[in-house]
C-alpha cells in the first residue's frame, strides 16, 4: 500500500538530516519524496558514479560497501546518498539492498529546489551533516 503524504512527511520527519524541521516545510519534503521498491542484491547507488538521488530506508535494509569492503549496515530511518547530491561528485561507496527493501527517495534536482525554497531545510541538513561528521572524528566522551 503507498505511503500518504503525511506518512511520507512523518518519516522524513524521523531522519536525522532533517531534525528541527517542521509543518509545512516537512510536508515540502514528504510531498516531493518518492517512494520506491528495490529487490534484495539490487545496487542503489554506485561507487564512482555521480549520485541523483538522496534516500531514507523506510522498510528492509542495505549494505554500504566501499573497495569490497562493508563499512556499514543501514535500516529503517536511516539515509545515504546526502553528499553526491549536495556537492554532484561521484559516491564514495557502493549501496546494496539485503532484502526487499523499500525507500523513499529526492531526486538531486529536488533535493536542491526544497534547500532553496525553504531555508530551515538547508540549515537542518547543516547541522545533521555537522552532527554526523562530528560523531565520526570526535573521540567518545565520558
Amino acid at each position: 500500500m503507498p505511503l500518504t503524504l503525511d506518512r511520507r512527511a512523518q518519516l522524513m520527519a524521523g531522519c536525522p538530516l532533517f531534525g528541527g524541521v517542521t509543518g509545512e516545510d516537512l510536508a515540502a519534503i514528504g510531498d516531493r519524496a518518492l517512494e520506491v521498491e528495490f529487490p534484495t542484491d539490487h545496487v542503489i547507488a554506485r561507487q564512482g558514479e555521480i549520485g541523483t538521488g538522496f534516500f531514507v530506508v523506510v522498510d528492509g535494509s542495505v549494505r554500504v560497501v566501499r573497495d569490497g569492503d562493508e563499512l556499514a549496515r543501514l535500516g529503517p530511518g536511516d539515509f545515504f546518498g546526502e553528499m553526491s547530491v549536495i556537492d554532484g561528485l561521484p559516491r564514495v561507496a557502493t549501496v546494496v539492498t539485503s532484502v526487499p527493501t523499500r525507500c523513499l527517495a529526492l531526486a538531486s534536482w529536488e533535493f536542491e529546489q526544497l534547500v532553496l525554497e525553504h531555508p530551515s531545510i538547508g540549515l537542518a541538513i547543516l547541522r545533521g551533516l555537522s552532527a554526523r561528521l562530528r560523531s565520526k572524528t570526535e573521540p567518545p566522551r565520558h
